[in-house]
């Protein structure tokens, strides 16, 4: 019997033990987390502001970011992104765009308690001291200066500090992955130079294979990929191969690994891919009750596919964490950064809903070994580099 207590009183203290360990490590990630600059190069929310009246001040119920979680999962400096949508040809790619950017303007001054509207990173390091987010912004899609060199240089005076040469169609001047192998015509190297010379980052995301090597062939200042995964563990077009993550680096720049789970896991796609056709009549439907708001449209099929992929097998943050392992491995640890794609997708990683749940993706990085200087790099240190380097200051 004495035995038995003894074995059970042994049990006992090796639990007690493991937990304080769980426990140890869990406050050890968070300690890190909110220590470090969290940036994440990539968020579509402005739109939920601009086109659909939401007030991201206050914890929304749909949705990927607003101030309480942003502050609750220790985001420090959020890029978010002005996209125009492929449905304002007729009404002006440039106009939109402007649009858009009035209304980041409107919501960051509504909200200059917690926010502040930064151009440079030392800028973005002031206003985490004063215990505020740093915002800034990127243009998704280079078919917002309408074939206009000049505009780059008006987007920039605006705030601009990167811009994605291409969405998922391509412009006259660049390929996109969504569409065409084709690179960068005379006009596309023209504005690459001109993004160099104003100190707006180059951003490869979305564009096809040939322009990427175009770029790379071009541009005097490093580039980024702001929301982009592994080839190599995904095969979606969207992402980069190891030549091109290899080659990102020779150049000095940055991927910001994508959470998208069409990006992460080829067996999620091909399921999404599968709800997708069972939806499509039903999204039909939507379509045609906004005809006049493609966000207000988008945002309802968001609403009702987010809920039916939670059916279906999910990308973990573990998966999410291959990417950003594989990078590194391939790139460097100095060459990966988070690029979340937060309120573009339409499916989350489990665990990682939205962005109150970064301390998640620490916790992970550090269990897989990083060091703590490698995961503050990961976090947000390689993109502070990165866009000094470019901007210049």
């Amino acid at each position: 019997m004495m035995g038995l207590q003894r074995g059970a009183r042994t049990g006992f203290l090796a639990l007690l033990v493991s937990s304080a360990a769980i426990a140890s490590d869990a406050d050890r990630a968070r300690q890190i987390h909110f220590d470090a600059i969290v940036v994440d190069t990539h968020a579509d929310s402005i739109l939920r502001v601009v086109d659909n009246g939401e007030d991201l001040g206050v914890r929304t119920t749909r949705g990927d970011v607003d101030i309480p979680r942003m502050k609750q999962g220790g985001l420090d400096c959020e890029f978010f992104s002005i996209w125009p949508a492929k449905d304002f040809a007729t009404y002006g790619f440039l106009k939109r765009a402007l649009d858009i950017i009035d209304g980041y303007y409107g919501f960051v001054g509504r909200y200059a308690a917690d926010l502040d509207a930064v151009r440079t990173v030392a800028d973005i390091r002031a206003a985490v001291a004063k215990g505020k987010i740093a915002t800034l912004m990127g243009v998704e899609g280079g078919h917002a200066i309408e074939d206009d060199v000049h505009a780059v240089s008006i987007l920039a005076r605006l705030g601009v500090r990167y811009m994605t040469l291409t969405w998922s169609f391509s412009t006259s001047w660049a390929g996109s992955s969504g569409d065409s192998g084709g690179g960068l015509s005379p006009l596309g190297k023209e504005v690459v130079r001109e993004m160099n010379r104003v100190g707006m980052a180059v951003d490869i995301s979305h564009v096809s294979d040939k322009t990427f090597w175009d770029v790379l062939a071009t541009t005097t200042k490093p580039p980024i990929a702001s929301h982009s995964s592994c080839r190599a563990l995904a095969s979606h077009r969207r992402n980069m191969t190891d030549d091109m993550l290899r080659a990102l680096a020779a150049k000095g720049g940055v991927v910001g690994i994508n959470f998208y789970p069409r990006f992460l896991d080829d067996g999620v796609a091909k399921e999404m891919s599968a709800l997708e056709a069972r939806l499509a009549e039903r999204f039909k439907q939507i379509d045609a009750q906004s005809p006049d708001n493609p966000t207000r449209a988008w945002l309802a099929k968001t609403d009702i596919e987010r809920a039916e992929c939670r059916k279906i097998r999910r990308v973990t943050i573990a998966r999410l964490a291959d990417h950003i392992a594989h990078a590194v491995q391939v790139a460097g640890i100095d060459h990966v950064g988070l690029g979340s794609d937060f309120d573009g997708i339409d499916a989350e990683v489990e665990g990682l809903e939205d962005c109150s749940k970064l301390p998640e993706l620490t916790a992970e990085l550090l269990r897989r070994g990083f060091s703590e200087q490698d995961v503050r790099k990961i976090l947000g240190e390689n993109y502070l580099r990165v866009f000094k380097e470019i901007i210049g200051e």
